[in-house]
C-alpha cells in the first residue's frame, strides 16, 4: 500500500480506544509472568550457579524454544491474528472459526512430527547446536532435551489459544499463563533440591513439562467460550486459511533467521570456558524483561487494532502513522531508562536478582558485562517490534524477512570478531567475549530498525521520529544513572537485595521527576495516577 494516489473519504479513524488499556494489561500479565521467571532463575542460580550442569540445562531448554518460537506466539501472531481480527470486525464470525480450527490442527499436525524427530536425532541437534560440549557435559544435555522435547507442542497450542484470545480484547491471561510453568519448574527445583545436581536438572525438566500442559490448559477454557464456532477439524483450506499459510511461511523464515541468530551466539557462547552459557542466558533473560513488558506489551495490543482498521488506504496510512508515533514515545518513556540502567548498574541489577548460593558477586560482574553489551540495541529491538506489528498488519510479512537477513548477518560477522579475535587481539580473558556478542547484536538491531522505518516510510507516508523526545529520555536517565551512582558509592549493603533496592528506587524515582519536569506527557500522566492513588 502507498500514499501516491490520494483518495478521498471521511476522516481517518481515531486510535483505537482500547490500546492503552489492552497495552496495560498485556504488560501485566508479561510483568507477573516474568517476576516468576526472575524467582525461577534465582532459585535455578542458588541450586546450580554457572557450572556445567547449568550451561547443560540452559542449552538444551534452548533447544525446544527454537521450535516453540518458530511455530509459536511470533509467526501466529503474525500469520494469523490479521487473518482472524480482520474476520471478526467483519462480524463472519462462522469464517473465523474455521479459520482458527483449521490453524490449529495444521500446528498440532506439524509439531507433533517434529517432536518426535527431534526426540529422536537429539544427539545429532546437540553436536550442531554445541559442538563445544564434551563428555558429560553433552551427556546431559541430550538427556534434558529429550525429556524438554514434548512440552513444546503444548507450548505452541497455548500460543494458538493466545491468538484468539488477543482477537477478541482478552490479553492478560494469555499473558500470564506462563506464570504456570515457571510455578512448576520452580515447584520441581524445591521438592527435589536434595537430590545431586545432574538428578535435580533431570526432575526440573520434567516439571517444565507439566508447566507446559498448564499453561495451554487454563487458556483452553476462554478460548471454547470466545469462540463457539470452532471447528477443529477441517475438509478443506478456504481462501482465508490459505492466506494465513502464505503469511505464515515468510514470517517463519522470519523467525528462522532470528533463531539462527540466538544459535550462533549459543554456539559462539558454548566455545567460552565454562559458565559462558549460563552467563550469558542469565543476561539474556534480564535483557528480554523490557522488551517484553513495553515492546511486545504493545506491538501486541496494536497489532489486532491496526489489523482491524477498515477504511481507504489513506485513512488506513493516517491511523498506522498515528498510532506508531504514539506508540513510539509510549514505548521509548520505558526502554531507554532500561538500557541506561544496564549499562550503568547492570552489576547491581544482576545482584539483585541472581547472588545467591553458588551464584558469586564474581559471576554477577561478568553478566552484567554482558548485559551492558545488550543495553546497546535495546531501543531499537523494542521500537523494532512496533514497526513489524505494522507490516504484520498490511498483510506484508516478507519484507521483516529481507530485513532480518540483513541483521543475522551482521551478528554473526560482528559477533565472531568481537567474541574470539578481538579479546586475544587486547589481551583480555576470553569469557570476555560474551559481551562482545551482545554488543555486536546490539549494533545489528539498529540496522534492522532503520531498514524497518524506511520501509514503512515508503509504504504509508514519512513520519518524523521524535528525536527531540529521545533526546530528553536519555538525559534524565543518565541524570538518574549519576545519582544511583553516588548512592552506591556511598552505601556497603551485605544484602544485594536491599542494596539493589537503595540505588534503583532514587534512580527510577530521579528519570521520573526529571521527565515530568521536561514536559514529557507519559511522566506527567504516571505521576498524577500515582498521586490519585495514594
Amino acid at each position: 500500500m502507498t500514499t501516491s494516489t490520494r483518495q478521498e473519504g471521511p476522516p481517518a479513524p481515531a486510535a483505537h480506544p482500547g490500546v492503552g488499556r489492552h497495552a496495560f494489561l498485556v504488560a501485566s500479565g508479561i510483568f507477573l509472568s516474568r517476576i516468576a521467571g526472575l524467582v525461577r532463575d534465582r532459585i535455578f542460580a542458588h541450586y546450580f550457579g554457572i557450572t556445567y550442569v547449568a550451561d547443560a540445562f540452559k542449552a538444551a531448554l534452548r533447544i525446544p524454544n527454537t521450535l516453540q518460537n518458530l511455530f509459536g506466539e511470533g509467526v501466529l501472531s503474525a500469520s494469523f491474528i490479521p487473518v482472524y481480527a480482520k474476520l471478526l470486525a467483519q462480524k463472519d464470525r462462522e469464517e473465523a472459526g474455521r479459520v482458527a480450527g483449521a490453524v490449529f490442527s495444521l500446528l498440532a499436525l506439524i509439531t507433533s512430527v517434529l517432536v518426535l524427530v527431534g526426540v529422536l536425532a537429539t544427539p545429532y541437534i546437540i553436536d550442531v547446536i554445541a559442538f563445544g560440549f564434551k563428555g558429560e557435559t553433552r551427556r546431559l544435555a541430550i538427556q534434558l532435551v529429550r525429556i524438554l522435547f514434548p512440552g513444546v507442542g503444548l507450548l505452541v497450542m497455548s500460543a494458538w489459544c493466545l491468538g484468539i484470545l488477543n482477537s477478541h480484547g482478552k490479553f492478560f491471561l494469555s499473558y500470564v499463563s506462563p506464570v504456570l510453568w515457571n510455578a512448576a519448574f520452580i515447584v520441581a527445583m524445591v521438592t527435589f533440591r536434595k537430590s545431586d545436581m545432574s538428578h535435580l536438572a533431570v526432575y526440573t525438566a520434567w516439571g517444565s513439562v507439566v508447566g507446559s500442559g498448564l499453561q495451554f490448559l487454563v487458556q483452553l477454557p476462554m478460548v471454547l467460550r470466545l469462540a463457539p464456532e470452532l471447528r477443529i477439524f477441517f475438509r478443506s483450506l478456504t481462501e482465508n486459511v490459505r492466506v494465513v499459510i502464505r503469511n505464515f511461511v515468510p514470517v517463519f523464515f522470519s523467525r528462522g533467521v532470528l533463531q539462527l541468530s540466538a544459535y550462533i551466539d549459543g554456539l559462539l557462547a558454548s566455545l567460552l570456558p565454562v559458565g559462558g552459557v549460563s552467563a550469558l542466558a542469565n543476561a539474556q533473560t534480564l535483557y528480554t524483561l523490557p522488551v517484553s513488558l513495553f515492546g511486545m506489551s504493545i506491538s501486541a495490543a496494536e497489532l489486532p487494532a491496526m489489523s482491524s482498521t477498515l477504511g481507504t488506504d489513506e485513512q488506513v496510512a493516517t491511523t498506522l502513522r498515528q498510532r506508531i508515533a504514539a506508540s513510539t514515545r509510549r514505548v521509548g518513556f520505558f526502554v531507554v531508562p532500561s538500557a541506561v540502567g544496564f549499562i550503568a548498574l547492570g552489576d547491581v541489577i544482576t545482584a539483585m536478582i541472581y547472588q545467591t548460593g553458588k551464584f558469586s558477586h564474581g559471576d554477577a560482574v561478568k553478566v552484567w558485562t554482558i548485559l551492558a553489551g545488550s543495553g546497546v540495541g535495546l531501543v531499537a529491538s523494542t521500537v523494532g517490534r512496533l514497526y513489524s506489528s505494522a507490516y504484520y498488519a498490511l498483510r506484508d510479512t516478507r519484507t521483516p524477512v529481507r530485513f532480518a537477513v540483513v541483521r543475522v548477518i551482521l551478528t554473526t560477522v560482528l559477533g565472531y570478531f568481537c567474541s574470539r579475535p578481538l579479546p586475544k587481539l587486547l589481551g583480555v580473558d576470553p569469557f570476555w567475549g560474551a559481551a562482545g556478542l551482545t554488543a555486536s547484536a546490539g549494533f545489528a538491531a539498529w540496522v534492522e530498525f532503520t531498514l524497518l522505518r524506511r520501509g514503512m516510510n515508503l509504504k504509508i507516508g514519512r513520519s518524523e521520529f521524535p528525536a527531540s523526545y529521545f533526546a530528553r529520555l536519555w538525559l534524565a536517565a543518565i541524570i538518574g544513572a549519576a545519582v544511583a551512582w553516588g548512592v552506591k558509592l556511598g552505601l556497603h549493603p551485605q544484602r544485594p537485595v536491599i542494596g539493589g533496592l537503595l540505588i534503583l528506587v532514587p534512580y527510577g524515582a530521579v528519570y521520573l521527576g526529571c521527565t515530568a519536569l521536561m514536559g514529557i506527557e507519559q511522566a506527567g500522566g504516571l505521576m498524577r495516577r500515582v498521586l490519585r492513588r495514594s
